[in-house]
């Protein structure tokens, strides 16, 4: 009989299945049964697109909303917000610049895809080129090089080509050599021919360009103001009081100003938390009463008019009974957009006036004039102008009528000697005399630098 202790022990674990009930809830919402108008099975329309269409449209969505539709606005923290200023709410005029890691979502579909490899970078490569009989049937392309070529033929030896075609010499030798054929063609009107090749078309008569400079202001150029709305009410003819009416910019005091300059300086050190400055001018248009005084007051401006001088052309007098012309005051405009400056006056936009050279007082030419800056105005809207007065001067009355102007009284008089000094300076100095005095500035940096 074998003993109980070499006997196997054999473990074995316990093992319980046990089982949770998993049962789904209901639908929160209860079957809906839709009584929907068909002809019945035969029709077949249950299996076409439209079916399931038509019942998605008769069947409005039930939506509760509340009072705010979802996105609560809350305007407090907003600045300026109850004064009746929304810039904080708008969006801005100048968008911010778009971050380097953005530009990338904002590229066009035509980029997207695949990308494309170039092998311009690899010089051991040789593009793929194919043979074939039917393009150049009876022409031998050799496979030496061209420059061998040329090396062992009898031919004429090339003078060699300044390759540094950014070198002042260079620039220099193609600008006089430009003059030199300019002179030419104009010594042969008849022999220019058309750039495009248009052999119907000749030239008649060829014009000089150059700056009138007699005739620049004190600005060292001219702005092109543009109306939004049509200044006066509409008609038939033209109105020639258009073309000498005055806009006269209107000032700001100095609590506007010192207000003014406090906003921008918060808007520079925290642009996020301060509203922008408002840069936008304002104007009052003031025409002319009659057409009459309209013509007089251009005949003022006129070389060739013996009577320019003449105090009869004035149709008013002033209160020491010096004549005058009297400009009735339209309505108030402000700045809508503005563009430009003394440094670009060239880039963009210049008026040319063709003179024949017959009035004797300048040579034949096609005079030139820089734009400075390009203004679009529209009219100031009366809540425009509150919000402005309540928001630099809170408290202001609603009517202002110290800084309204109903009249001007004009006089034509001669520049005074000052403002001969500044006109002077665009003959020498196109830029005026402070972008000048940047450069030299700029180059004596440069030469005690290096």
């Amino acid at each position: 009989m074998a003993s109980s202790s070499s006997q196997r022990m054999v473990h074995q674990d316990y093992i319980a299945r046990i089982r949770y009930s998993n049962a789904l809830p209901p639908p929160p919402n209860p079957p809906k049964l839709l009584d929907i108008p068909n002809t019945g099975l035969a029709s077949g329309q249950y299996t076409t697109p439209g079916f399931a269409s038509r019942l998605a449209r008769d069947q409005p969505l039930n939506i509760e909303a509340d009072a705010e539709l979802g996105m609560p606005l809350d305007l407090v923290g907003m600045p300026g917000i109850f004064d009746g200023d929304e810039s904080s709410i708008q969006a801005p005029l100048h968008p911010p610049p778009i971050h380097a890691h953005d530009r990338a979502l904002l590229r066009p579909l035509a980029s997207l895809g695949k990308p494309k490899f170039s092998d311009s970078g690899v010089s051991f490569l040789r593009r793929t080129e194919y043979i074939s009989n039917a393009s150049k049937p009876n022409r031998f392309e050799s496979t030496t090089s061209r420059s061998l070529i040329d090396k062992t033929g009898s031919r004429n030896k090339r003078a060699p080509v300044n390759a540094d075609k950014e070198s002042p010499e260079y620039i220099k030798s193609q600008a006089e050599k430009s003059f030199t054929i300019a002179a030419n063609m104009l010594n042969s009107v008849r022999d220019i021919r058309h750039p495009g090749g248009k052999t119907n078309l000749r030239v008649l008569e060829a014009y000089p360009i150059l700056p009138d400079l007699d005739s620049f202001p004190d600005a060292g150029g001219y702005c092109t103001i543009k109306f939004n709305t049509n200044p006066v009410p509409p008609s038939s003819t033209y109105d020639i009081r258009l073309e000498h009416a005055l806009l006269k910019p209107t000032e700001a005091s100095e609590e506007e100003e010192r207000i003014r300059q406090t906003i921008r300086e918060n808007y520079e050190r925290d642009p996020d938390h301060n509203p922008a400055p408002d840069d936008t001018l304002e104007y009052e248009f003031f025409m002319a009463e009659s057409a009459s005084d309209a013509l007089r007051f251009k005949r003022k401006f006129d070389p060739l008019d013996p009577e320019k001088d003449s105090d009869e052309l004035y149709s008013q007098k002033t209160g020491n009974g010096q004549p005058c012309f009297s400009y009735k005051r339209i309505r108030p405009y402000e700045s809508e957009s503005a563009l430009g400056s003394i440094a670009n006056k060239f880039d963009d936009e210049i008026v040319l006036a063709v003179s024949d050279g017959k009035d004797g007082l300048r040579q034949k030419a096609a005079y030139y004039y820089p734009i400075v800056q390009r203004i679009k105005i529209r009219p100031q809207r009366n809540k425009n102008i509150q919000s402005k007065r309540n928001r630099y001067t809170p408290g202001a009355p609603k009517e202002d009528t110290d800084r309204q102007t109903d009249y001007l009284q004009v006089m034509i008089e001669e520049p005074d000697e000052i403002m001969i000094a500044e006109r002077e300076v665009f003959k020498t100095q196109p830029f005026g005399k402070e972008e000048a005095e940047g450069d030299d500035a700029d180059g004596d940096a440069e030469g005690e630098a290096a």
